[in-house]
């Protein structure tokens, strides 16, 4: 397989607003060192591609506002790597800006799609399964995605139900998908897990460059038709404009929802990677370290009594101390302070909200 025609885009625009007030609106997850080892998600997302892809073949599609964060953190890249997004419009448009954009340079070009904020614990695992997708996307007209075996009824999680085992280079874990759903109800996910059928939905994505053209030509014609209209500008100095004026037309949409659950030719490749989506300060605890109390301790002077079950992020210079709380979430950073039970966490999207209002009224 040649790695000049395989090509990864990176995901890096959302906002992480469940890991506030670590993360904002200002500086996401995907540009915090949230595991506390020195290197930040996106940073750790990238270095695990360039593993198999060389750095010119990696592309960051990110907000204009975090420009600087992907160059500061990511220098190995060029600003021609770096795809702008003028609004937020959710993956599809994301996703066939990158595609035109790799069309542009290698009609022939095979893509792995990934977010920046994902953790992956078995790396060469996760690679051999990426390779093995990019080796069977080159050989047929598919759109692959990865599938999470589950560990436990995660309500957090999409889930895609397979269908039957698919031969090719004695695979033995591809299949054809059957069905993709949306987080379900602690019932359900506990159905999906009894049956064997059903796999977490990681968001990850292999296919080439004209196949997933194609499906978007197909599925998503109006999102398709806005970027066809200008590919010829893509590469030359009128891309910004062309790209500005195209997502002010484009609709919100996500490429689950726009392509994958319509199309025909989607295939899944199953695994146990030691993968979580680290979306929520719960998914946080479950992969941080642990004291002997079941603690999860960011921050060198933090001092807990008769607590256990909690997660603690503190600023490497603040002390704090912390007595009688159980399964807590405990994080302080820009001038706020959360503490917030572990299972109330969902509300952490009103705590923003409220405290967003509260700093426009200036109170």
């Amino acid at each position: 397989m040649e790695n000049c025609k395989n090509f990864c885009v990176i995901m890096a625009g959302g906002i992480g607003s469940r890991f506030w007030p670590l993360s904002t609106a200002d500086c996401p997850k995907q540009f915090i060192d949230i595991l506390g080892i020195g290197k930040t998600l996106l940073q750790l997302t990238f270095e695990r591609f360039n593993r198999i892809l060389p750095v010119e073949n990696v592309f960051v599609v990110t907000s204009e506002k975090y420009k600087e964060l992907v160059m500061d953190q990511l220098p190995q890249l060029k600003e021609s790597q770096v795809l702008l997004e003028p609004l937020r419009r959710n993956t599809a448009p994301c996703i066939a800006y990158a595609t035109y954009k790799i069309l542009s340079i290698c009609p022939t070009a095979r893509i792995v799609v990934s977010p920046s904020d994902h953790l992956i614990l078995k790396e060469d695992l996760f690679l051999n399964e990426i390779e093995k997708g990019l080796t069977f996307a080159a050989e047929n007209e598919v759109l692959v995605t990865l599938g999470i075996q589950p560990s436990r009824p995660e309500t957090g999680y999409g889930y895609i139900q397979v269908n039957e085992q698919i031969d090719f280079n004695g695979y033995g874990n591809l299949y054809k998908v059957k069905t993709f759903t949306e987080k379900p109800d602690r019932a359900m996910a506990q159905v999906f897990v009894d049956t064997g059928e059903f796999y977490w939905n990681s968001g990850i994505f292999v296919w080439s460059a004209l196949t997933i053209q194609k499906a978007f030509e197909k599925y998503l014609p109006d999102v398709n038709a806005l970027f066809e209209k200008g590919r010829k500008l893509i590469n030359t100095p009128d891309e910004v404009f062309f790209i500005n004026k195209s997502y002010s037309e484009c609709p919100n949409i996500s490429i689950d929802y726009g392509v994958m659950e319509k199309a025909d030719n989607v295939f899944v490749l199953t695994a146990d990677f030691g993968w979580s989506d680290l979306g929520t300060w719960g998914s946080l605890y479950e992969n941080h370290p642990q004291d002997a109390h079941g603690n999860a301790i960011s921050g060198t002077k933090v001092f807990l009594y008769d607590s256990e079950g909690c997660i603690v992020n503190m600023p490497q210079e603040k002390i704090a101390v912390i007595q009688g709380l159980k399964d807590y979430i405990i994080v302080e950073s820009q001038r706020i302070l959360l503490i917030c039970r572990k299972d109330d966490e969902q509300q952490i999207r009103q705590f923003v909200s409220d405290v967003t209002l509260a700093e426009e009224k200036k109170i």
